[in-house]
């Protein structure tokens, strides 16, 4: 599945359960609101939550947001009756929880056949399990439903009995991998929450260091988070003219068909014509919000 470009600095957690939440959710300058029908709702509110995921996705109103609903898993009690309810429904995804390996993905991949084409399937990467087998899981993408993956470093920092620090250091490499499997295979990556969003100095911190591993964005549990965020992850207007520049270089005669040529005193090769297209790509689409 080709993965339509379109920036995703910003996704915000959302009890589905909390009216006042998801109608304050269409008017946020967020880039992704996912309904949570997991973590963040109640054993008790789990089904009404259920029932107002699938209304909202329904009357939708949330304008370019892209809208994505995190289910139950289906080893629950709720996550058959959560991916059928939501196949129907038709999100622009539908986000699972601690997945262990291929298996999974071919277990939700049918529990959203009914689903319309457009609605992918993403999945939480928070179980130990898991961290070995990314790069198998990535290539499910070739011929399933599946084309993104959430960072759950909470739940995995707790299977690891992990200190989840700032610096985020036992974590590292799982993040590296991620990203790296993301990227081999197609798929959108996000970076997970910071607990933190009190201290915005802290928070903002970690969304650098995110941008650093190369994530699409971050998810967010606050929407206190939602600007620095946006403003981490936007390229800046030096990024924009360095990119319009290699764009306009390679565009001249004289470069036709040239691998590598000099810019500004700097070597620049073909793949950084990729990422200068990119970067406007996504500025532009940035701009038009």
């Amino acid at each position: 599945m080709t993965e339509t470009l379109r920036p995703r600095r910003s996704a915000l957690y959302l009890p589905a359960s909390n009216a006042k939440a998801l109608a304050k959710a269409r008017g946020l300058p967020v880039d992704v609101v996912i309904l949570d029908l997991e973590d963040a709702v109640a054993p008790e509110a789990k089904v009404d939550a259920r029932a107002a995921a699938v209304a909202a996705v329904a009357e939708g109103g949330f304008g370019r947001r892209e809208l994505v609903v995190r289910a139950n898993g289906l080893a629950t009690e709720w996550g058959v009756d959560d991916l059928a309810a939501l196949a129907k429904a038709g999100p622009d995804a539908v986000l699972v929880p601690k997945i262990t390996g291929v298996e999974d993905i071919a277990a939700y991949d049918r529990a959203l056949a009914g689903a319309p084409a457009h609605t992918r399937l993403w999945v939480m990467i928070e179980t130990c399990a898991v961290a070995a087998r990314l790069d198998d899981v990535a290539a499910c993408a070739a011929g399933t439903r599946l084309a993104g993956f959430v960072m759950g470093t909470n739940d995995l920092a707790k299977e690891m009995r992990a200190r989840l620090t700032p610096a985020r250091t036992p974590f590292l490499p799982v993040l590296t991998a991620a990203v790296c499997a993301a990227r081999a295979h197609g798929l959108v990556v996000l970076d997970g929450v910071c607990n933190e969003f009190r201290d915005l100095g802290v928070f903002r911190a970690e969304v650098e260091q995110g941008l650093e591993f190369g994530f699409d964005g971050k998810t967010l549990i606050h929407p206190d988070q939602i600007d620095p965020c946006n403003a981490v992850f936007s390229p800046g207007m030096d990024e924009i003219a360095w990119a319009q520049t290699i764009v306009a270089a390679f565009a001249l005669p004289e470069n036709a068909g040239k691998g590598a040529i000099k810019v500004d005193g700097k070597m620049v090769e073909l793949l950084h014509l990729d990422q200068a297209r990119r970067v406007l790509a996504i500025a532009e689409a940035i701009a038009a919000d």
